[in-house]
């Protein structure tokens, strides 16, 4: 190691480089910089772009048309269900109230959608009772029936969601009636954009919602 008065001859350059915390700083740009940046745009990206929604109209709960004209613009979550549903459509129904609670201050920029599966017996009216247990404000939340064929073109062809009927297990060949059937649908919510595009596919978890609220902040901004 070079003595003091030697220390001092050096350039001011040769001197820096002999002092282990200006190698520390210079570490700390050279690698933190990338690092942090790597992480910001991990923490800042936003969700991919899964599929574009046709255009499609329905019927809402009040007996009016509503579809993508009315939704465009804004940012929108989607589940399917039915209303005679004793299964997993009221915790979905309770997800998606927990989901406009948690969005409301996006005002009207965001909606609610819930399109029924079981368009037979799903009535506006029956939807509006529905709708009403869960609180749902048909400003905010709209509840959609309409003919089988626009159901099975929205939700199958539009959202990629397996949905129908299928015969009950042990069900007569040449059973009819709606005993007979048993209907499925899938049990995701959806993410759906300004320009009408699917963003992501969420469960109806706690976390599932977590991560479904992280992404709507993101597209929001």
């Amino acid at each position: 190691m070079p003595s003091p008065s030697a220390e001092k001859q050096l350039p001011i350059t040769a001197r820096l480089i002999q002092k282990p915390w200006v190698w520390a700083v210079v570490m700390g740009v050279l690698f933190g910089v990338p690092i942090y940046r790597s992480m910001t745009r991990r923490l800042t990206a936003s969700p991919v772009v899964l599929g574009v929604l046709p255009s499609f109209t329905l019927t809402d709960q009040r007996g009016q048309p509503f579809g993508s004209r009315e939704l465009a613009g804004k940012i929108w979550v989607a589940d399917f269900i039915f209303t005679s549903c004793q299964g997993v459509c009221p915790l979905l129904s309770e997800r998606m109230a927990e989901v406009g609670k948690r969005a409301r201050h996006l005002g009207p920029d965001f909606h609610l959608v819930s399109i029924s599966v079981d368009p037979e017996r799903d009535t506006p009216a029956r939807l509006a009772e529905y709708g009403a247990r869960y609180g749902a404000n048909p400003i905010a939340w709209s509840f959609l029936t309409g003919p089988e064929q626009a159901i099975q073109a929205t939700v199958v062809d539009g959202f990629k969601v397996g949905a129908g009927k299928e015969r009950a297990p042990g069900a007569a060949a040449d059973g009819g009636g709606q005993g007979f059937w048993e209907i499925f649908h899938g049990e995701k919510l959806v993410l759906v954009d300004r320009q009408m595009r699917i963003r992501g596919y969420f469960d109806a978890t706690a976390e599932g919602i977590d991560k479904l609220m992280e992404a709507v902040g993101r597209v929001a901004n």
